[in-house]
């Protein structure tokens, strides 16, 4: 049985992509989402394909993918992203480690000074509990915000409809389930505040 809450949404003639972002179920499966993903993904492929010499030359990729990007921004590849980060913004002197993934089916803001270490997945996009929504290939998605001078350490996961205040340390290895205030220390699965910082 269908909630009656669910929010179906037809994709036929719908060229703006605006369902990503509405919280709706939507089907990713949809031929012209596909194709925008793609066209995407051939930017990220190239991008992960640089030299480590040609520092000049990434910082520019970026600026030309993701929908926003600071200066002095920098991500170490491999960097992984369902849209190539088209739909992540962020501020300045953001930096992300190696094998970083981010679910950016919707928007993804992070803040300046955020560092992000080595395997940390940020996730965006949700499936449905329901098991015939599941079994027919819905999602819908959720954004999520980080704020200014953050730290996320190695192999932290972030889940979709998340905020994270400013001045946060998020442990390493930590699932973050809910929204963590600022200048705190948390960790754990689920991760939880631990400690304040003064």
């Amino acid at each position: 049985m269908v909630d009656s809450q669910v929010v179906w949404v037809c994709l036929d003639s719908m060229k703006d992509f605006s369902v990503l972002h509405s919280g709706e179920w939507y089907l990713p499966t949809n031929k012209e989402i596909m194709e925008y993903q793609l066209k995407c993904l051939e930017k990220l492929y190239e991008f992960n394909l640089t030299r480590p010499v040609e520092q000049e030359k990434r910082a520019k990729m970026l600026k030309e993918m993701f929908a926003s990007i600071g200066e002095n921004c920098y991500i170490e590849p491999p960097f992984h992203t369902n849209f190539g980060g088209h739909h992540i913004h962020f501020g300045n002197n953001v930096y992300c480690n190696f094998n970083v993934t981010m679910v950016d089916d919707t928007f993804i803001y992070i803040g300046d000074y955020t560092q992000i270490g080595p395997n940390v997945t940020i996730a965006t996009a949700k499936h449905p509990i329901d098991p015939e929504l599941r079994k027919q290939g819905y999602q819908s998605n959720a954004p999520v915000r980080i704020g200014k001078n953050c730290w996320l350490g190695s192999g932290a996961i972030i889940l979709p409809g998340v905020t994270i205040g400013d001045n946060v340390v998020i442990g390493a290895g930590s699932v973050v389930t809910k929204d963590i205030p600022s200048n705190v220390v948390a960790v754990g699965n689920p991760c939880r505040v631990i400690k304040e910082i003064k």
